[in-house]
């Protein structure tokens, strides 16, 4: 198949991630192929907060890493703009698992993108406290992973991603492992941080009111193989105070509509599974 060259170049008009036909197919051994992405087409604007949903197994992981080049394309074109500052990483990428180094301090973990870019500890950690003060971590920047709750080791994983200044901020399901209160705190921090700092965010999630509660635009994806179905914008006012939010007919009313976009999906992938 073909295969065509990930571009960073300027694009046209505000767009920060522009995907044409994107396609993506892992071979199997015995020469065998799992097309895991087929025809994928999407924009994603400068500053735009995009959350994708869909089933497991759709490919919206798949998608995110094509994106954060830790795999490559098979057909398609991906383009990504560049800020001019050429010192600024192109994106951080936020999994589920905090991926913490357990002998370093939540100093040294927020700040660890920026040592490995040269910068010396005076002059990252006066930029990484700022930071974990924003995520609410101050009095625990000497403790270390293991001192931690699953919350607060997700609240050092978003702090090194802010503190990093990439163009593209990537989050992979960050909260599906946390508890319900903590999702919703976290989801609140999420939010208030990127009113300050306005990064373009693609952000994957199983979850439709996660989609809907932080988007401007869900993305709607089917699976086998994967697909955009529908792109669904998020007319909801900002700043956006989550649990209010819910509480609005008006957001029941879009979750239902996801959720009937994605309810075959779903069962079929379950009865696949089974």
């Amino acid at each position: 198949m073909k295969r065509d060259l990930v571009s960073e170049r300027a694009l046209p008009g505000s767009a920060k991630i522009v995907m044409r036909d994107l396609g993506k197919v892992f071979e199997r051994a015995g020469g065998s192929q799992n097309i895991a992405l087929v025809d994928v087409s999407l924009e994603v604007g400068d500053g735009e907060f995009v959350c994708i949903v869909g089933p497991s197994g759709c490919g919206k992981t798949t998608l995110l890493r094509i994106v954060a080049g830790l795999e490559a394309l098979t057909t398609g074109t991906l383009e990504m703009r560049r800020a001019d500052e050429e010192s600024r990483p192109a994106n951080a990428m936020v999994f589920q698992e905090s991926s913490l180094f357990p002998w370093l301090t939540v100093l040294d973990n927020a700040a660890f993108g920026l040592e490995m870019r040269g910068m010396s500890k005076a002059e990252r950690f006066a930029r990484t406290r700022p930071i974990l003060e924003m995520v609410g971590l101050t009095r625990f920047e000497g403790h270390y992973p293991h001192q931690l709750s699953g919350g607060m080791k997700q609240r050092v994983s978003l702090a090194r991603a802010f503190v990093n200044d990439p163009d593209i901020l990537l989050m992979d399901e960050p909260f599906a492992a946390l508890d319900a209160q903590t999702k919703l705190i976290l989801q609140e921090e999420l939010l208030r941080i990127w009113e300050t700092h306005r990064k373009t965010v693609l952000f994957i999630t199983h979850a439709i009111d996660e989609a809907i509660a932080l988007a401007d635009r869900v993305v709607v994806m089917c699976s086998s193989p994967g697909r955009i179905i529908e792109e669904i914008p998020v007319g909801f006012a900002r700043p956006r105070a989550i649990a209010e939010l819910k509480a609005q007919p008006a957001f029941g009313e879009m979750e239902l509509r996801i959720w009937r976009l994605l309810e075959s999906e779903v069962r079929g992938a379950r009865q696949r599974n089974a």
